[in-house]
């Protein structure tokens, strides 16, 4: 069997875009709406807390 004779640092999971991060961020609201953890009158901060915890948990993994 060959050996790999890559780099022996972790690959950096590909870049994720604005337009992505926003994307996920709105899936995870639509469905905290379906289960009713959500409501119009709380969806603008409810959003901003979860696009900015999504945002931290990927910065972390790069680090």
């Amino acid at each position: 069997m060959a050996k790999n004779d890559s780099n022996d640092t972790a690959p950096s999971g590909p870049a994720v875009s604005e337009e992505n991060l926003l994307k996920l961020s709105k899936e995870v609201a639509v469905k905290f709406i379906e289960v009713g953890r959500i409501t119009p009158a709380s969806f603008p901060e409810d959003f901003k807390r979860i696009h900015a915890a999504i945002r931290a948990g990927i910065e972390k993994d790069k680090a």
